[in-house]
């Protein structure tokens, strides 16, 4: 374990090493606003959320977000954020939800991953994602959050900066997006939150074509 978080290390100081010292002027990809994502999901009718102030969007260094909570009438609903950063070479960097939630009262109670298939449009594919359950007081939400990044989902922080890295020097691209997807857990029993991460991934698989036709490949 130490060995590998030299090895990682090393490679991250590296690889700000070259994006803070590279010269020649990165590939900015053209795209779709997120806002062209769709508001009908499934069952669910999408809805914006409160908008975030200007000081937040500062701290978060995103170029282009959306935030929305999808309404459905025979299900809990389905929260969803996606940030997409154009480039991450001046310190705008990606970084876990988690970071923000105990600021908010929120608490991890549970961490792991999820893995199931989805489609970007042409191909079936599995995917792995982080997996939380957080807590506020009697209240409790099933989190899924993953980074995304030229056709990749990536649930690892430290691997997601690898591949900026990578891609930087490969394609001369920093370009990429952190999804979150929440829903909240309606009872206490196991089977209430095996019904909550159900829907959530259902959520998923049905946005996720969408999805990757709007984040650069």
């Amino acid at each position: 374990m130490i060995t590998r978080i030299l090895i990682t290390s090393v490679l991250l100081l590296s690889g700000a090493g070259y994006l803070a010292h590279a010269t020649v002027t990165e590939v900015i990809p053209s795209r779709s606003s997120m806002a062209s994502l769709p508001t009908r999901v499934g069952s669910w009718e999408g809805r914006p959320s409160p908008p975030m102030s200007a000081k937040v969007i500062a701290v978060l260094g995103v170029d282009d977000y959306i935030a929305r909570d999808y309404i459905s009438s025979s299900a809990p609903y389905v929260g969803l954020y996606v940030g997409y950063y154009k480039s991450q070479r001046q310190g705008d960097t990606m970084h876990s939800p988690l970071n923000c939630l105990p600021g908010a009262g929120w608490l991890p109670v549970q961490q792991g991953r999820a893995t199931f298939q989805v489609s970007n449009g042409a191909t079936e594919m599995p995917v792995t994602v982080n997996r939380f359950v957080i807590q506020k007081g009697l209240d409790r939400l099933l989190v899924l959050y993953w980074y995304q990044s030229h056709g990749r989902v990536i649930a690892s922080e430290y691997s997601s900066k690898l591949y900026m890295v990578y891609d930087a020097m490969r394609l001369n691209r920093t370009d990429a997006a952190m999804v979150r997807v929440i829903t909240p857990i309606t009872g206490n029993s196991a089977a209430d939150e095996a019904a909550a991460e159900e829907r959530a991934r259902d959520f998923v698989q049905g946005l996720f074509p969408s999805l990757s036709r709007a984040l650069p490949s």
